[in-house]
C-alpha cells in the first residue's frame, strides 16, 4: 500500500542526518527564530487523533537524545475539525506549528493546491525520507516537479475489533478464525449482525455507526472518489454505491448504535458496551485502549475483516513554510518516521508502519490487551492485500459528505435517497458549485 536499500545503512544515515541537522540548526549561529547556539529550542507539533508519539514515549526518548530540544504537542481528535483549523491558519499565514500532521485523504489536495504553503523536505536535506516506505506512501506527497512535502508515518490496514464479552453473552463464537470466516464478506458481516441483534441485551448494538462501515468498505477499493485521470467518479462508482447501500441496510436492520464518531458520546461507548464490533484500522487499537482504559483489557479482540484488506487513514508529518525551526523539525520527523520508531509505535500503540523494514520486524507481534491477538499477522495480511489507492484532491471532503449523510439517515430518519442527494449537494457546495 519495493526495492529498497539496506535498512542498516538507512538507519545509520538517518541518525547521522538528524545529528547533522541539529548541529546545523543549533550550533551555527541560530535558527529562523533567532535562537543562539546555547539556547534550547521548543518544537511545536500540531496533530489530530492519536499518532502515539507522546503515548509511546518517543518524545521523551528524543528529548533524552537531544536535551536542547523540547517538544510541545497540541492535538484535535476530530480530523475534520483539525483540517478546517489548518486551512484557516494556512490562509492567514500565522499560528502554524513547526510540524503539522496531514491525513492521507488530504494529501492530493495539499500537493495540487497548497504545495507553496509547505517546505520541500529536499531543501532541508531529507528528500529521501520516504524512500524506504511502501511505494504509494511517498508518491502521495510528491509534487509533479519533484518536491517532497511530507514524511510518511503509519498506514491503516483494516480488521474488525469486537467485544468478546458481548459476543459470549449473545451466544456468538469468539474464535478469531471462525469469525473471519463468518464475516468474510460485508454481507456475512451484516448476517452475523442480525443474529447478534436477535440475542443481545437491549442497548447493545452490533456496531457503532453506518459511517464506520461505509468508510471501511470504500477503503478496500483502488478507485473510490476519483479515477486515475483525476476525474470525479464519487457519484457513479459502483463500489461507492454498494458501500452506501450496505451502510443503509445496517441502519434499516437496527444494527447501528447511531453514534457520531469522534464525539464524547462515542468515546464513552468504548467502555459501556454500546456496540459489539467496530471497523478497525490498525491505528484504532491505540484509540480503543485510550477510551476503554485498563478495564477494557481482555474484553476486546481482533479478527481479519471482510475481504481481509483495505486501508483507512494513515498520516504524514509536514513542515509549513512559516515554521520557526525548520531544521530541527526536519531532524525530528526523520527520527520519528525511521524504521525503529515505526516498529515501536506499532508494538505499543498499534500504528501500522509504512516502513517496509518495520513491517518485516513486527510480523510476530501480539497484543495482550486484545487477548494476545496476532496483530502483526492480521494487519500485515491486510496491508499486503491492499490496493494502491487512487487519491483525489477532494477525498476528505467527499468522504465527510457521505458519512454526514449517513448520520442523517441514522439520527433523523432521513430517507437514503434524500441523504444521498444531500451528500451530492454538499460536495458541490464545498467545491464552489
Amino acid at each position: 500500500m519495493r526495492p529498497f536499500r539496506s535498512r542498516t545503512t538507512v538507519a545509520l544515515a538517518s541518525a547521522a542526518l538528524a545529528s547533522g541537522l541539529l548541529l546545523t540548526g543549533c550550533g551555527s549561529g541560530g535558527t529562523a527564530s533567532g535562537d543562539t547556539a546555547d539556547a534550547k529550542v521548543t518544537l511545536t507539533v500540531d496533530l489530530f487523533g492519536t499518532f502515539g508519539f507522546k503515548e509511546s514515549g518517543l518524545y521523551d526518548e528524543y528529548s533524552k537524545l537531544h536535551p536542547d530540544i523540547t517538544i510541545k504537542q497540541t492535538d484535535t481528535q476530530d480530523e475534520a475539525q483539525y483540517w478546517q483549523a489548518l486551512q484557516t491558519k494556512l490562509a492567514g499565514g500565522g499560528g502554524l506549528a513547526d510540524v503539522q500532521g496531514l491525513e492521507v485523504g488530504r494529501a492530493a489536495s495539499v500537493v495540487r493546491k497548497q504545495a507553496d504553503k509547505f517546505t520541500d523536505l529536499k531543501t532541508l536535506g531529507i528528500g529521501g525520507v520516504n524512500d524506504e516506505l511502501v511505494p504509494w506512501k511517498g508518491a502521495a506527497v510528491k509534487t509533479p516537479d519533484g518536491r517532497v512535502l511530507g514524511a510518511g508515518t503509519d498506514i491503516g490496514p483494516e480488521a474488525i475489533c469486537y467485544r468478546t464479552d458481548l459476543f459470549k453473552a449473545a451466544g456468538l463464537p469468539t474464535d478469531r478464525t471462525e469469525l473471519a470466516a463468518r464475516w468474510s464478506t460485508w454481507q456475512g458481516y451484516l448476517d452475523l449482525g442480525r443474529t447478534y441483534a436477535g440475542k443481545a441485551a437491549a442497548g447493545n448494538a452490533w456496531t457503532d455507526s453506518a459511517a464506520g462501515m461505509f468508510t471501511a468498505e470504500v477503503g478496500q477499493q483502488k478507485v473510490r472518489y476519483a479515477d486515475e485521470s483525476g476525474k470525479p467518479v464519487f457519484d457513479s462508482n459502483p463500489a461507492v454505491k454498494t458501500a452506501w447501500s450496505d451502510a443503509n441496510r445496517l441502519v434499516a436492520d437496527s444494527l447501528s448504535a447511531k453514534l457520531p464518531q469522534w464525539t464524547p458520546e462515542w468515546n464513552k461507548a468504548f467502555s459501556t458496551g454500546r456496540f459489539a464490533t467496530l471497523s478497525c484500522p490498525a491505528w484504532m487499537i491505540g484509540y480503543i485502549k485510550g477510551q476503554a482504559g485498563d478495564a477494557g483489557a481482555g474484553t476486546w479482540d481482533i479478527a481479519p475483516g471482510p475481504g481481509r484488506t483495505g486501508n483507512w487513514g494513515g498520516s504524514y508529518l509536514t513542515i509549513p513554510r512559516t515554521a520557526k525551526h525548520p531544521k530541527e523539525a526536519a531532524a525530528l520527523i526523520t527520527w520519528l518516521t525511521a524504521k525503529e520508531q515505526q516498529a515501536k509505535l506499532f508494538t505499543k500503540q498499534g500504528s501500522f508502519p509504512s516502513s517496509t523494514g518495520a513491517q518485516a520486524e513486527i510480523k510476530a507481534v501480539t497484543d495482550p490487551y486484545f487477548n494476545n491477538a496476532p496483530i502483526g499477522q492480521i494487519f500485515g495480511e491486510s496491508a499486503a492485500n491492499m490496493p494502491a489507492q487512487v487519491l483525489g484532491t477532494d477525498d476528505g471532503v467527499i468522504g465527510k459528505a457521505f458519512t454526514d449523510a449517513l448520520g442523517e439517515v441514522e439520527r433523523t430518519a432521513t430517507a437514503p435517497d434524500t441523504a444521498w442527494q444531500h451528500a451530492m449537494d454538499n460536495i458541490k457546495k464545498a467545491n464552489g458549485n
